[in-house]
């Protein structure tokens, strides 16, 4: 098999597949290693191909549903309270597809989460704790962007006045 048919059906596994795929499980069924789809996926990528890399696995990006909305909150909080924050949000029917923060060095850094149900935010608190990991938020006093999918901007506003009652979203001083 070549290179470019491999990718070929990456993306083909990757628009089917309706949940992350690793790239260990892309290289165990190809018999390659995991480098090696690490390179694939950056070539899909650098073919305009959307792919986000998360922590579950590789997903395909799609055109949002016509109806949904996209938004971003700001929030401030430390890492005792990310449980609280993530689980509000889904809970409400948000998906956190990402964190991101302004680093005074780096510029924005921004991380792939896709979390859209409790058992990803259990599996995230999970992750953190197995592996002692530092949050993002840990770099800028807690002040951290997530962005949001949610039904309508409707849900969106319910969501970011939950957080704000909670006292988790960033307040100017």
């Amino acid at each position: 098999m070549t290179g470019e048919e491999r990718r070929e059906l990456i993306v083909a596994s990757l628009s089917q597949a309706g949940k992350p795929l690793s790239a260990s499980a892309f290289a165990k069924e190809f018999g390659v290693s995991r480098q090696i789809i690490v390179g694939d996926v950056a070539l899909i990528r650098a073919a305009g191909l959307g792919v986000r890399a998360t922590a579950k696995g590789y997903v395909l990006e799609t055109a949002l549903n016509p109806d949904s909305y996209r938004g971003q909150v700001v929030c401030q909080h430390q890492l005792a309270e990310t449980e609280t924050e993530l689980s509000l949000i889904v809970g409400l029917g948000g998906v956190v597809v990402d964190v991101s923060v302004d680093h005074p060095f780096y510029g924005e850094l921004t991380g792939n989460l896709d979390i859209q149900t409790e058992e990803d935010v259990a599996a995230f608190i999970d992750r953190v704790a197995e592996k002692n990991a530092r949050l993002l938020l840990d770099l800028t006093g807690g002040i951290h962007l997530h962005t949001l999918v949610c039904r309508d901007q409707s849900h969106f506003v319910t969501i970011k006045e939950a957080l704000g009652e909670a006292g988790l979203l960033y307040q100017e001083k």
